[in-house]
C-alpha cells in the first residue's frame, strides 16, 4: 500500500465479536502473519500488536479476542473471562478503533462490541468485512443503513481482508485519526511478542484448524525450550513444545493412531514457522494432560494469558 501524508503514528484497537476476521485484518495490514487464525470462534485468545508501517505514518493494531457475552462452553468460564478482559483492556490508551462486522449480519454480540467502544470515547471506524460473499451487491446499502442507523462512526468501509481489497481508504481514514508523530518501532519490526510466543501460536493454530470441533477450545500450547544453533548452512531454532490437554482421551485425539495426527499437525506448524522466522526449525511436540486448566486462572496465568 501507498498510503502518502503527513508522518503520523498511533494505536487503533482492532474489536468484534468472534470469527469476523479481525486476525484477517490485522496480517492483512500488517502485510505478514503476525496473528493466527482459523475457522473456529475464538481462536485468538491474547492481545497482540501488529505493527503496520506505510509512507505516511504507522499504526499499531490491537488484535484482540471476539468480545461474547456469556460462555461457549461449560468448561472454559475462566478462559473466556480472561479474554473478554483482554479485549476490553484493549481500548485502553488508544488513538481510535475499528468495529470489524460481517457483512449482512448483525447480532447481539456486535451490539455488545459497539458499546464497549462506545464507552472507551475513542473514534470507531466500522469495517464491514468479508464484501466479498455478497453475491448481490445491491443488499448492501440498505445493511450498511441499518448498522449505523443510532451509531455514530467516523467512518465506514466494506472490505475483504481475506482479498485486501478496500484497505487503502481504511489505511488512509485510520492515519488520520492518529496523531501526528515518528513511528514507535522501527520500520521492519512487525509485532511486540517474541519468537517463542509466536511459535506457540503457529503450534496451537494448527491445533484449532486439524482437530475442528472434537476439541478446539481443550488445549493450549507451551514452549519448554526455544534455542538457536548456528552452522555453515545458516540458523536452526530448536522448539520444544508442550500441547496441553483437560483429559487422556483428548491426549489420544491429538496424537492420533500411530501418532499420525500430531506429526501432520507438527509438520504443517513447523513449516509455518520457517515462512515466518526466515529459518530451518527443528520443532519436537509433546501432549500432556492438566485437568481442567481452562477453567483455573492460576494455570490459565501460568500459560500467559494474563499478558
Amino acid at each position: 500500500m501507498n498510503i502518502q501524508g503527513a508522518s503520523r503514528s498511533g494505536a487503533v484497537a482492532i474489536v468484534g465479536r468472534p470469527n469476523v476476521g479481525k486476525s484477517t485484518l490485522v496480517n492483512a495490514l500488517v502485510g505478514a502473519k503476525v496473528s493466527i487464525v482459523s475457522n473456529r470462534p475464538q481462536t485468538t485468545r491474547h492481545r497482540l500488536l501488529g505493527i503496520a508501517t506505510f509512507p505516511g505514518g504507522q499504526l499499531q493494531l490491537v488484535d484482540t479476542p471476539g468480545i461474547h457475552r456469556g460462555q461457549r462452553s461449560q468448561s472454559a468460564t475462566a478462559m473466556h473471562r480472561m479474554m473478554n478482559r483482554a479485549a476490553r483492556g484493549a481500548l485502553e490508551g488508544v488513538d481510535a478503533a475499528v468495529l470489524v462486522v460481517e457483512a449482512g449480519r448483525w447480532d447481539e454480540e456486535d451490539t455488545l462490541a459497539y458499546e464497549a467502544l462506545r464507552d472507551a470515547k475513542v473514534p470507531v471506524v466500522l469495517v464491514v468485512n468479508q464484501v466479498d460473499r455478497i453475491r448481490d451487491k445491491a443488499a448492501l446499502l440498505p445493511y450498511l443503513q441499518k448498522a449505523t442507523e443510532g451509531r455514530e462512526f467516523a467512518g465506514v468501509h466494506p472490505v475483504s481482508a481475506l482479498k485486501r481489497t478496500g484497505l487503502d481508504a481504511l489505511v488512509a481514514e485510520l492515519l488520520a485519526l492518529v496523531p501526528e508523530g515518528p513511528p514507535a518501532f522501527d520500520e521492519d519490526e512487525i509485532t511486540d511478542k517474541s519468537q517463542r510466543f509466536l511459535a506457540a501460536e503457529l503450534l496451537r493454530e494448527q491445533l484449532m484448524r486439524q482437530l475442528g470441533a472434537e476439541l478446539p477450545y481443550s488445549t493450549t500450547v507451551e514452549i519448554e525450550s526455544f534455542t538457536e544453533d548456528v552452522s555453515k548452512s545458516g540458523p536452526l531454532l530448536r522448539i520444544g513444545a508442550v500441547v496441553w490437554v483437560e483429559r487422556d482421551g483428548q491426549k489420544a485425539i491429538v496424537i492420533g493412531k500411530g501418532g499420525l495426527r500430531l506429526r501432520e499437525i507438527g509438520s504443517k506448524a513447523r513449516l509455518s514457522m520457517e515462512r515466518l522466522f526466515g529459518c530451518k526449525v527443528f520443532l519436537e511436540t509433546f501432549v500432556r494432560v492438566r485437568a481442567g486448566w481452562s477453567d483455573d486462572e492460576a494455570a490459565l496465568r501460568s500459560f500467559g494469558y494474563d499478558q
